[in-house]
């Protein structure tokens, strides 16, 4: 961007260090995007951005403080006073309660010194004409189509003053899709994640949604309640990001947390469903890869800038219905004895028997009488000592009747914790990559399953369209 590489700024940056120890990570972000609304592409574009992170460190009498400063667009000549900046807020610090020695070398990434990572419109090749058809299908048919799809790619590259010098690209797409009836009564959502947009079927996508508008011509109105609910992949993932996101080993041994042991200690080892399922992560998950190193611009509840480096490797959080693991950094690990897990950027909830488990179809079938969920918005915690959430449902909530879905019901507030939900899951569905439509400008990289739970907690009506 400014005519320097990235590598570049980083040893730029380290070598113009005064601190006892220095962190700088460089980011470079390429970002394409096409927007569309009543069935035709509105906007489309691409951008770049550059962000470098210098994480400062100076020992004193009473312990070691950070400095961590940011800053966009930064070129040659502005690193230098990025970097003094940083020493400034480390020397201006109190000693950091995380402070650990920075993570020794080890090999270098075989291309930390190439050229960033970039995307483009191409990336949309297959995807944009494939678009077009479903637009020609929903103006056939009295739809209109909205949404938007976008494709990011950061090459992030990670230098300290030990000698690390390691990079990690990560592709990240998304795409959401909104049909609605010709008069704007009725809509239905659907998203995906991709890296690359290959693999997404927007036929497919648009025929879910179709159905859906179907089922919504005849309106059921009932009351709160507690419902036997089916619950799609996106609607799961995003209840177990927030769980995940909860789980801090710390918070958890100190009585703070809904993974707090009464009397002390956490959770660890108690059994949380009679079902074998497993919550896990994996820096390497076929088509869900994240970086397989820590890479933090901030220290946090479960993030240490003094762990920058450290390798990642597969976590089971809940195993076989057993709590296994909370998040820890370095520094909460010793305080809790529990081992050290940081955070990996994907997550994946499955049972033991992938072959046998049924798809959600199978699922609906299968159903007396109960309500099938499209996604859950507006989530937000009431109570962190149970995770108790609340939020809203949206863009259809179904009522399924001796096997079949006999139309639309009203929107609800709902309370859950996803802890307690945990033990009332009574079938587990055929694990798939989803996008969370609450978290998913955070979070991309999941794979869960449907669930059926019992008792959902439909807390009151709500008029939310």
């Amino acid at each position: 961007m400014s005519g320097i590489n990235p590598h570049e700024l980083v040893e730029r940056a380290l070598e113009t260090s005064r601190a006892d120890g220095t962190v700088v990570i460089a980011d470079e972000e390429s970002t394409a995007n096409l927007r569309w609304a009543g069935n035709g592409l509105t906007t489309n574009g691409v951008t770049r951005g550059r962000r470098l992170t210098v994480i400062a460190t100076v020992d004193g009498a009473e312990g070691t403080a950070s400095g961590v400063v940011s800053r966009e667009a930064v070129t040659a000549d502005e690193v230098e006073s990025l970097v003094r900046a940083a020493e400034a807020a480390a020397r201006a610090a109190g000693p950091a309660e995380d402070a650990r020695p920075l993570i020794a070398a080890r090999p270098a990434s075989a291309d930390f010194t190439a050229p960033p990572a970039e995307t483009s419109v191409e990336v949309f090749a297959d995807f944009a004409p494939a678009l077009g058809e479903a637009f020609a299908r929903a103006r056939k048919g009295g739809e209109l189509l909205y949404g938007f799809a976008r494709h990011e790619v950061t090459s992030s590259y990670l230098g300290t003053s030990t000698g690390l010098r390691l990079r990690h690209d990560q592709p990240t797409g998304t795409v959401e899709l909104n049909a609605k009836t010709a008069d704007l009564t009725g809509s239905a959502w659907a998203g995906a994640a991709t890296r690359d947009f290959t693999d997404v079927d927007v036929a497919g996508l648009h025929a879910g949604l179709t159905r859906r508008l179907a089922w919504g011509r005849k309106r059921i109105d009932l009351p709160a309640g507690r419902y036997e609910t089916l619950l799609p992949p996106s609607a799961v993932a995003d209840l177990m990001v927030y769980l995940s996101w909860s789980a801090g080993g710390r918070d958890a041994a100190e009585g703070r947390t809904v993974f707090s042991r009464p009397g002390g200690g956490t959770r660890v080892g108690e059994r949380l469903s009679g079902l074998p399922l497993t919550l896990r992560s994996d820096p390497a998950e076929p088509g869900l890869a994240a970086a397989p190193f820590v890479l933090t611009h901030s220290s946090g509840d479960n993030a240490s800038v003094f762990d920058n480096g450290h390798p990642l490797a597969a976590v089971d959080w809940i195993r076989d219905g057993e709590l296994a693991n909370l998040l820890t950094t370095r520094h909460s690990a010793a305080l809790t004895g529990l081992p050290l897990n940081p955070p990996v950027d994907n997550l994946v909830l499955e049972t033991a028997d992938q072959a046998a488990a049924p798809t959600l179809d199978e699922m609906i079938a299968r159903t007396e009488r109960g309500l099938l969920l499209t996604c859950l918005w507006y989530i937000r915690e009431v109570d962190p000592a149970t995770l108790l959430l609340t939020g809203l449902t949206r863009d259809g909530v179904y009522l399924v009747e001796n096997g079949e879905v006999v139309g639309a019901v009203n929107n609800f507030r709902f309370n859950e914790s996803p802890v307690d939900l945990f033990g009332r899951i009574t079938e587990v569905g055929r694990t798939e990559p989803c996008l969370p439509r609450e978290w998913g400008d955070w979070f991309t990289r999941a794979a869960m399953p449907p669930v059926r739970v019992e008792g959902f907690h439909m807390s009151s009506v709500s008029q939310a369209s």
